[in-house]
């Protein structure tokens, strides 16, 4: 694919590495539900709007979700990223145009990309599960998913790894739903990290089985997004944001924590889970500490079952992304490198984009080359079933 470069475009970076980023996002074009919802539904769509301040936002169910610049500052020197709204076209057209995007991670050198919600649909799709109207709640879902398979990894699938939103109301009609996407080429979902923050049934209730058990039946990855429930471990009323930026690995470790004792990756021991955005630096300490905390029970007996340590059970149903982790030799000595993936990030302002190649060199260079090409892209390929690319593209650097 060629597409003409502008002024403030970067040049294209040498090859050295295959490249699948596990956490890109993308901003919902404006056009997202044209033609994709039943006429009677067409008026009450969700839709961008201009606002009296001058900024262009989607409005739905009398909420609006804006993007701030911080959002879609891939590319930008700091003094430019900013928490204000931005209009679509003071963004680079990536956010939100297949074409543009595809554009953006050949001049990267990103071969393929898993692509989270970004400005409507949040993490999991949580104003359209709120609807008073379930019927049209869930058709807003069904469109989502729809434009994304048709359209974001429809029209370049050997590049776009797919990912749709669950119906969280109801598990089975979640499950179900699971079942028929699988089918047209879904690989992954998202679901939040902590329900119960978002007011929905605990992961240990066995509220979710059916929708586990759909999700192991197709090999469909659950995709737990560190921030997804709109929560950090904020210490004090007036902690500072750096210091609630500094803990977000920590919101990795507790979702981890969790959901490894939950029961769910026992009673689903073909379920894939991929924590995204939270680092692997913790890994080592919480793999050695579950353990310890099953070999030392403060109750009299543990809920643990499965003949499995948890330290076993993390090796095995859980991946883990890493964006700019620079010490992984302790990860690699501690739990492996066989399920920790490469994060680009684009386009959040923290991205490594257009340097991803450049990153993978700095972080991952002082690991075994068996270990970089895992982290790489063999990890992810072989999680989401996804092609690798030919020779020939990873030798074009010239768009």
């Amino acid at each position: 694919m060629t597409t003409p470069q502008t002024d403030t475009d970067p040049e294209p970076r040498k090859r050295n590495y295959v490249i699948i980023s596990a956490d890109d996002h993308l901003i919902e074009p404006a056009d997202l539900f044209e033609d994709r919802l039943p006429d009677k539904y067409k008026d009450l769509a969700p839709k961008v709007v201009e606002t009296d301040a001058g900024h262009q936002v989607w409005r739905y169910g009398g909420a609006t979700y804006p993007c701030a610049g911080l959002d879609v500052g891939a590319g930008l020197p700091k003094e430019q990223w900013t928490l204000d709204p931005v209009r679509f076209e003071d963004m680079r057209p990536g956010c939100y145009d297949i074409e543009a995007r595809v554009a953006d991670m050949d001049r990267a050198g990103i071969w393929a990309a898993l692509s989270f919600p970004g400005m409507l649909a949040t993490q999991a799709g949580m104003p359209f599960a709120r609807t008073r109207d379930q019927d049209l709640g869930l058709a807003l879902v069904k469109a989502w998913n729809d434009w994304h398979v048709d359209v974001w990894a429809g029209t370049y699938p050997e590049r776009m790894i797919a990912l749709q939103l669950p119906w969280l109301p109801d598990p089975e009609i979640a499950a179900k739903e699971i079942k028929a996407n699988a089918a047209r080429g879904f690989k992954a979902v998202v679901f939040p990290e902590f329900p119960t923050r978002l007011r929905l049934p605990s992961i240990h209730s066995g509220h979710w089985d059916p929708f586990f058990a759909a999700c192991e039946e197709t090999g469909t990855v659950v995709c737990l997004h560190t921030g997804g429930s709109s929560w950090a471990p904020v210490p004090s009323p007036d902690t500072p944001i750096e210091a609630i930026t500094t803990l977000i690995p920590a919101s990795a470790m507790f979702a981890c924590a969790d959901w490894l004792w939950s029961g769910v990756p026992l009673r689903f021991p073909g379920l894939r889970i991929l924590i995204a955005e939270g680092g692997v630096g913790w890994l080592p300490m919480l793999s050695e500490r579950a353990d310890y905390a099953l070999d030392h029970p403060v109750a009299a007996e543990t809920t643990w079952e499965g003949g499995l340590k948890p330290s076993e059970v993390l090796r095995r149903n859980f991946f883990f992304g890493t964006l700019d982790d620079n010490a992984l030799g302790g990860v690699r000595m501690a739990v492996g490198m066989e399920h920790v993936l490469l994060e680009s990030g684009y386009p959040r302002a923290e991205s490594t984009w257009p340097d991803t190649q450049k990153t993978v060199a700095q972080n991952l260079g002082i690991l075994p080359p068996a270990d970089v090409a895992r982290v790489a892209y063999g990890n992810a390929a072989r999680l989401f079933g996804h092609p690798l690319p030919s020779r020939a593209w990873l030798r074009m650097e010239e768009l």
